[in-house]
């Protein structure tokens, strides 16, 4: 419509000029008179000056406005203390990776803190869910403690798939929504047949059960609110 405006602004006065010559000019009669010939020829001016100069000028203004960033739909608390786990998380399974029994003791005790501090309370708000995501987190927590208390470290890659399960299952209930998380499986894990699963950021991430060329996505985590996705 302000386009319009504009290419108006300049057409009138032009046709009221061209009336006039043609008057004067064609038809050999009396024209336009001087001023109304001069108010149209600053009318063009002043139209041609708003359309090719002002316009580029200010073409940002007329711009939209980028869309407003994607929220989380939980709590600066409750998100703060899932990143938590889950940094606390990937470095057990880092140390895994590593076959570092002292690293995978320290770093599965901080996850075991972790989850302890998690705001799973904050959930209540949707009482299915919650109910649901308890049985889950507490046994992540159990699962952690049988990591921390194996004694060796096949036992340990065993209870790490299973609080790997635990807690892609909280993650899910949850619905957690701060970045795609990939689920990643081994087919031969622990034998033919018998797979081990575990969560990681990225696409690319090394096995934590001890087999190489064994990793597979089986399935993403992604609740991340629409404007946030690629």
């Amino acid at each position: 419509m302000r386009n319009i405006i504009e290419l108006l602004g300049i057409i009138l006065p032009a046709l009221i000029i061209l009336l006039g010559i043609v008057r004067v000019f064609v038809k050999k009669t009396k024209g336009i008179n001087g001023f109304t010939m001069l108010f149209a020829i600053l009318l063009l001016i002043i139209g041609l000056l708003q359309f090719f100069v002002f316009k580029n000028n200010s073409s940002g203004k007329d711009e939209p406005k980028p869309p407003p960033l994607a929220v989380s739909k939980h709590s600066e608390a409750f998100n703060k203390s899932i990143e938590n786990v889950l940094s606390s998380y990937i470095r057990v399974t880092d140390a895994f990776v590593n076959n570092d029994i002292a690293a995978i003791q320290q770093n599965t005790t901080e996850l075991r803190t972790s989850l302890d501090s998690l705001r799973i309370n904050e959930l209540a708000a949707d009482s299915l869910i919650y109910l649901t995501a308890l049985q889950p987190y507490e046994n992540a927590k159990t699962e952690a403690e049988s990591i921390i208390n194996a004694s060796t470290l096949d036992q340990k890659r065993a209870a790490l798939n299973s609080c790997s399960n635990e807690f892609y299952t909280l993650l899910r209930t949850a619905r957690y929504d701060l970045a795609k998380i990939y689920w990643k499986e081994c087919a031969f894990a622990f034998g033919e047949g018998q797979p081990g699963n575990w969560l990681s950021k990225t696409e690319e991430t090394l096995n934590p059960y001890g087999k190489e060329n064994c990793a597979e996505i089986r399935s993403t985590i992604n609740f991340m609110p629409a404007d946030s996705t690629n």
